[in-house]
This record gives structure tokens, C-alpha cells and sequence, in this order.
């Protein structure tokens, strides 16, 4: 799949997620790049910010955290289109959940890691 349809499909799942979700997102951008910074394909998804439950003030100025969505590590994850949309749509809701504090052990336990 190239860039542009997974950028599409990411953009689809993302519409397809609860408002209340979505709703508490302030000054985050969704990003997609095709492999982590090391070049691995274990990476699916990055929170690049500061969690919700660590901020003390957030104000005029402040970069916006990022949420990125790798396309290579999904297609080599997924071996098909259903399977794909699947992760995609994990891969969002685990990354969102972090900005909301949500660590990776709760969302173990809740089934979304």
C-alpha cells in the first residue's frame, strides 16, 4: 500500500473513533511516517508529548504533541486489508490513550497494547 492510501486509511479510522475520544485531543496532530527513527519495523505507533496528567500548565506557543502512525511496520504486521484497518484503529486508540496518562501496562490490561 503506498503512502497515500495509508494515510487515507488512517484518516477513515480516525473518524471512526468515539467524539468523547476525540473530544479532549487539544493541539495534537495525527502524523504518518513510513518507519521509526531506527528503522525497525516493531514500532507501530509513537506519543511524542506530555501526557494530559503531567501538565501543569500547557499554553500560547507550546509545539503540539504528535501522534505517529508508521506504515511500514503495519504492512509488515498485517497480512491483510481487514487486519490492517484492525491495527490501525488499535494503534490510534493505544497512542490517544497515552496522551489522556494511560500507561502501557493499563492498556494491557484493558486489551489494547
Amino acid at each position: 500500500m503506498d503512502a497515500e492510501a495509508f494515510e487515507d486509511l488512517v484518516a477513515n479510522e480516525l473518524e471512526l473513533l468515539p467524539a468523547a475520544m476525540l473530544d479532549g485531543l487539544e493541539n495534537v496532530v495525527f502524523v504518518v511516517e513510513d518507519r521509526p527513527e531506527d528503522g525497525s519495523l516493531d514500532l507501530l505507533g509513537l506519543y511524542d508529548g506530555l501526557a494530559l496528567t503531567e501538565r501543569d500548565r500547557y499554553g500560547f506557543g507550546d509545539l503540539p504533541d504528535r501522534i505517529i502512525v508508521y506504515r511500514e511496520p503495519h504492512l509488515h504486521a498485517c497480512d491483510d486489508a481487514a487486519e490492517l484497518r484492525d491495527e490501525v484503529h488499535t494503534t490510534l486508540v493505544h497512542e490517544i490513550a497515552h496522551f489522556y496518562g494511560i500507561d502501557d501496562e493499563r492498556l494491557h490490561e484493558l486489551g489494547w497494547a
